[in-house]
């Protein structure tokens, strides 16, 4: 039994496959995790899906902002319509019902006891521990599979505020939860985020640092697993392991083994990347 950690897929189907067989994935041992981003720019989202789906108990995720996205296209074009083509496949198969409930029950933030590890899309700002980061994700997912997921999808680009602040209530709350959970990158130490800025470390303004940079981050004791950030790339250091290494910008897929830390990549999508 193994499990293995699969960086940002975006509709790649054709590496995921590739990967899958590289390390021999036994569906009735093995375990698969994804930090996130399951769809979208790969152009074999649908197929993805399908793929992820069919794994059952032996498949684990945080979502990322791309599935955000398409749970939003979900709720807006209930007969579909979405301009983004990739999305509109989707809103218009037949399993779509099966494969937006499934993908609407999966967790912000994902924590396995027995690795010790912690996985998100994105990455955690300084101030949060691991529990909090649960409870915080936790907030998040409740509205995402109540009567309310429509109002939190016609809010969730319209970010206003950007520190993190405990006592801070309602959408605000909700809304900056899942852009740090989702989108973040560059944040200073008192959790402020620079949302917009996707280049490597180094290229944002003073005081923002990566946030897994942070001397005072209340989570540095712990592993961390993420994706998100091409321009950083394969980063693979003792307790923060960034697995995004531009597959579907003619990059690589790239996997890791998490009970031996083998590495293993396929050549991904042929794109031109924006960040070379």
């Amino acid at each position: 039994m193994a499990t293995y950690i699969i960086g940002d897929i975006q509709g790649c189907y054709d590496p995921l496959q590739r990967m899958l067989e590289k390390v021999q994935f036994d569906t009735a041992k093995d375990y698969l995790w994804i930090p996130g981003d399951l769809v979208n720019r790969g152009g074999q989202s649908l197929e993805t899906l399908r793929l992820l789906h069919s794994l059952g108990d032996r498949f684990r995720m945080s979502l990322g902002n791309h599935d955000l996205y398409l749970l939003k296209e979900n709720w807006k074009f209930p007969e579909g319509g979405s301009a983004n083509r990739e999305m509109d496949v989707i809103l218009h198969a037949h399993d779509r019902p099966q494969l937006m409930y499934w993908l609407q029950q999966q967790p912000m933030a994902y924590w396995s006891k027995k690795h010790a590890t912690l996985m998100v899309h994105a990455g955690v700002i300084p101030q949060w521990t691991v529990g909090q980061t649960l409870a915080h994700a936790a907030e998040v997912e409740k509205v995402l599979r109540s009567k309310k997921s429509g109002k939190f999808f016609a809010k969730m680009n319209k970010l206003r505020v950007r520190r993190w602040r405990d006592e801070r209530t309602g959408w605000k709350r909700r809304q900056l939860i899942s852009s740090i959970l989702t989108r973040l990158r560059f944040c200073d130490k008192n959790g402020k985020i620079l949302s917009k800025p996707s280049g490597p470390p180094g290229s944002q303004p003073s005081p923002y640092k990566p946030w897994y940079k942070h001397k005072n981050r209340q989570t540095r004791d712990v592993m961390i697993m993420f994706g998100h950030w091409a321009a950083l790339g394969l980063y693979m250091k003792k307790r923060v392991v960034c697995m995004d290494s531009g597959c579907v910008w003619g990059g690589r897929l790239s996997a890791l083994r998490l009970e031996d830390r083998q590495l293993f990549q396929v050549p991904g999508k042929f794109h031109k990347n924006p960040f070379s």
